[in-house]
């Protein structure tokens, strides 16, 4: 009680004081509401903190009261949606033709790098479709040379790469990723990677041969589904040897591989949670082997599209933030969805500069 009896005196005695003063009132409105709030603290137990409206502050779908805007360290740009082939579980379809012009990508870059960003990773679609990957070249360089980013990758079905782009972007380049879901040529064919006369296992076999001879670290991405869970591919990686040979679960996204508006229906290459895990089990002694369930996929990556917003999963589709060359990347992220502690738990941060990998090329 004692401690209250001052605070309330001066409540009193200023609003007294203000009454008479009309046009001061509104100026000293944030005072009163202060006085209120300390004797409600020095009171205990009744405290109410003020909503945020009254603290000038806004919530965006999918941020936490007391948690900062994540920090982009990975995103992955997807910066077309157009490609080569016709997998049926891509969860990234073609539905539009959109690619920024290539200074407002660098601009985006530039923004992501301020704001934190130390490795971009472009992918589509198919990333080396425009521009007979001479756009890809360009940002590839752009983030290497100027931006100075730690680690750039590309993902790519390999079908459009030439060794002349490697002979002009290799050097900016740390890590090559491609999609490879099966050793068996047929199986290929079934999943929609198959193109005519073309064999994607013996492609796969030339990119790994220019990535050692142009200094670039290689990388595998599988997608695990009904058609290839029971195919054994320990010998074949052990042959290909490379720095991380990445497994997905086979994952639906409404509105792109799922549902009235997808332009895939993914449902028949689904696996269950169990039929992965065997996946996993027949390979695990794989040293290069990473993992990745649909519980770690889903909320644990930083998903640009070709406007450059980001992509919200956690709902089972991709609801678009607004574009970071509109609100900035501190606004965009708040709708992203990301989990960052997910990102690191699955360890979404790893040597990922090929100047650190300390590879025997």
């Amino acid at each position: 009680m004692w401690t209250l009896a001052p605070v309330a005196f001066a409540l009193k005695a200023l609003g007294a004081f203000v009454q008479p003063l009309g046009s001061l009132c509104s100026g000293l409105g944030p005072l009163l509401l202060w006085l209120r709030a300390a004797l409600r603290r020095a009171g205990g137990g009744g405290a109410r903190p003020l909503p945020r409206r009254e603290r000038g502050e806004t919530r965006g779908r999918g941020e936490a009261d007391s948690e900062p805007p994540a920090t982009p360290t990975s995103v992955n740009y997807h910066f077309t949606r157009q490609c080569n082939y016709k997998c049926g579980f891509c969860f990234h379809t073609a539905k539009t033709s959109f690619v920024l012009p290539l200074e407002e990508a660098k601009r985006g870059l530039l923004l992501l790098k301020e704001a934190g960003m130390e490795k971009i990773n472009f992918s589509g679609g198919e990333p080396f479709i425009h521009d007979r990957g001479e756009y890809l070249g360009k940002l590839v360089r752009f983030c290497k040379e100027e931006l100075q980013l730690p680690s750039v990758s590309i993902v790519s079905n390999g079908s459009l790469i030439r060794e002349r782009w490697f002979r002009n972007y290799g050097e900016y380049l740390d890590i090559l990723a491609i999609s490879c879901d099966s050793f068996d040529e047929q199986v290929n064919v079934l999943i929609g990677r198959g193109q005519g006369k073309k064999n994607h296992v013996e492609n796969l076999q030339k990119l790994r041969t220019w990535c050692r001879d142009y200094r670039v670290a290689f990388k595998i991405n599988s997608v695990i589904n009904r058609f290839n869970v029971d195919e054994d591919m320990r010998e074949q990686i052990r042959e290909l040897n490379p720095v991380r040979w990445k497994v997905f679960q086979c994952l639906l996204i409404e509105g792109e591989n799922s549902g009235e508006d997808a332009l895939r229906e993914a449902e028949r290459f689904v696996i269950s949670d169990e039929q992965f895990e065997g996946f996993l089990e027949r390979h695990k002694d794989v040293p290069c082997l990473v993992p990745e369930s649909n519980q770690k996929m889903r909320d644990s990556y930083l998903i640009l599209d070709e406007y450059m917003r980001f992509l919200n999963c956690r709902n089972g589709r991709k609801d678009p933030s607004k574009s970071i060359l509109d609100v900035g990347v501190e606004e965009a992220i708040k709708f992203s969805g990301f989990d960052e502690k997910m990102f690191l738990k699955r360890g979404g941060k790893y040597v990922w500069s090929k100047a650190d990998l300390k590879l025997d090329w």
